[in-house]
């Protein structure tokens, strides 16, 4: 047991409680802790921004596993943050937010606002240190919310507090581990009686059971169930067969036939919200059981037949359990539909006419490439905007780590960021994040973080030279689209100006100088600066959408 100033103790304590790596912008009222964190061991990443530095510390434990924090400058530090707070609280992202704030009573300070209230606002957990002889205990407690309930944590500093010496014993902590329970006797009954009647079902995987893969893969296995993913949790069964890319806005044609057509539908850890069910078309035909550890999250988006709330690798493991005493069934898995899964799996193998403009490459047959050029050792991120489709669709991943969704918030401009997030947290990873020029050029100050890092990451900007979701959605109303349109910009020169490499795409032939620095020591980010063919909506134009008309007696009879 020693003496320090709290400021430190809690810097050595975050250490000691395993927090992997800290992001932030350091100013004065959070100096001393950032130091102390370093001082404990914890890598730290200084961002340009502080919304940068809270995108990096959520892609970065959404792709690692592991918990990270975030320094903040009290007052205008913290409100920098929000957008980045509220994307990873809506994603339920354990991430632990370290901001100074004003001293108690100290109402004309330049930095003071209500920081519990903005925080609560945005749908994150405000927590605080009281005083010198809780600090450590505040501190601790703060982590262990953010773990066991799987919360952003944003944990106030009173800056008078932070000089104040405490005794500090390590011995004392301890890691805090994630909560984990059972279904409840009669959910699990149900749940194995509604799968033992099903003649096609389907099995979907979202964010909450990341950690659930082996036991949906047997439980699957056992009911001879597919397999697919919301978009938070694209890659979890990448390596299986029997399994659908992605299920949603983002699916093939021939996959949302396939998911439209089960007789019940379980989803494990996915909200199977509008954009997931395809505002329901998905669904509609078939007994749905929604299974979450959190209670408030069944049936928020949308009615379910059945309700089980438990962890989804526990539930998954007593279902199969309890089938496997009966045998396995062939349910879904037909030779058939094993030749439509493997068809339908990817939007790279599906056929399309590509835009023809002048000086401009078509969104699709460019990311089909960089997909074959790149390696598949990659985590893809793509950015919000009228482009997320090409990325989020078009470039496969290897599994689960392989992609970060960073779009709850539907906020553009955070690719970039979560890119640097993902890509420190798996260096041995190609970080691959897809963006827009409007989003790419909101978020261009982080662009010197991954020189610096030295990060061998690849951004591609589709750009069209305006805010393109935007120009989809009124150009059937209006020709007044100056405001959403832009002078076209080098951004490949940008980028050169920044330290990284910077390319121009114009057409497919253009995309051979990727090559080179692939071949390069990939010591710096490449940028490619694609000039794209104006294309439409993605949800508008390109995805298959099953209408009220559609007949589910005429699908069955055409796939099964």
């Amino acid at each position: 047991m020693s003496m320090m100033p709290v400021s430190v103790a809690i810097g050595r304590a975050l250490a000691a409680l395993g927090v992997g790596h800290v992001f932030g912008v350091v100013g004065s009222g959070n100096f001393h802790l950032t130091n102390a964190m370093i001082d404990a061991g914890v890598p730290f990443t200084a961002s340009r921004h502080e919304m940068g530095a809270t995108v990096m510390a959520d892609a970065f434990t959404r792709t690692s596993g592991r918990v990270s924090a975030v320094s903040l400058h009290q007052g205008c530090g913290l409100s920098n943050a929000l957008t980045g707070i509220a994307e990873a609280a809506k994603c339920h992202t354990p991430i632990l937010v370290i901001t100074g704030d004003t001293a108690a009573g100290d109402e004309n300070s330049n930095f003071q606002v209500d920081q519990d209230a903005a925080v609560a606002a945005m749908g994150a957990t405000p927590m605080r240190v009281y005083s010198p002889e809780t600090a450590v205990a505040d501190a601790a407690r703060a982590l262990a919310r953010a773990v066991t309930e799987r919360e952003t944590v944003v944990l106030s500093v009173p800056v008078d507090i932070q000089d104040h010496f405490v005794e500090f014993d390590e011995s004392t902590l301890e890691r805090p581990q994630p909560l984990r329970s059972g279904p409840a006797p009669h959910a699990l009954a149900e749940l194995v009686r509604v799968l033992d009647g099903a003649r096609r079902p389907v099995i979907v995987g979202g964010r909450g059971a990341v950690h659930a893969k082996d036991e949906l893969v047997r439980l699957a296995e056992t009911v001879g169930a597919l397999l697919v993913t919301s978009a938070g949790a694209r890659g979890l069964f990448a390596d299986q067969d029997w399994a659908l890319d992605i299920m949603g806005g983002f699916s093939t044609e021939g996959a949302a036939e396939l998911i439209a057509t089960a007789d019940v539908i379980v989803g494990f850890g996915a909200s199977l919200n509008k954009w997931t069910a395809r505002d329901g078309a998905l669904v509609r035909a078939a007994t749905v059981v929604h299974v979450d550890d959190r209670s408030a999250a069944i049936g928020k988006h949308r009615p379910v037949d059945l309700a089980v709330i438990g962890d989804a690798a526990i539930v998954a493991a007593q279902a199969a359990e309890a089938l496997e005493k009966r045998g396995p069934a062939r349910g879904y898995r037909t030779p058939d539909v094993r030749r439509r899964v493997a068809a339908a799996r990817y939007w790279r193998d599906q056929p399309f006419e590509a835009l023809r403009e002048t000086g401009c490459v078509d969104p699709r047959s460019l990311t089909n490439l960089l997909d074959e050029m790149l390696p598949l050792e990659r985590v893809v991120i793509p950015d919000g905007g009228n482009v997320n489709c090409y990325p989020a669709a078009h470039l496969r991943v290897p599994d689960e780590r392989g992609f970060c969704f960073p779009l709850a918030f539907q906020a553009i401009g955070m690719g970039l960021a979560a890119g640097i997030g993902a890509g420190i947290a798996q260096p041995d990873r190609m970080a691959v994040v897809g963006t827009g020029d409007g989003a790419f050029m909101m978020s261009l100050a982080e662009l010197d973080t991954a020189v610096r890092e030295r990060l061998g990451m690849v951004v591609i900007v589709y750009n069209d030279s305006a805010y393109g979701a935007e120009v989809n959605l009124f150009q059937p109303y209006t020709d007044d689209l100056d405001i959403v349109r832009f002078p076209d910009t080098d951004i490949a020169r940008i980028a050169r100006g920044f330290g990284a490499e910077g390319i121009t795409v114009r057409s497919m032939d253009d995309v051979a100088a990727v090559q080179s620095w692939i071949d390069g020591p990939r010591d710096r980010p490449l940028v490619i600066d694609a000039k794209v063919a104006t294309f439409p909506s993605w949800l508008m134009a390109q995805r298959y959408v099953l209408t009220e008309d559609t007949s589910s007696e005429d699908l069955v009879s055409e796939i099964v």
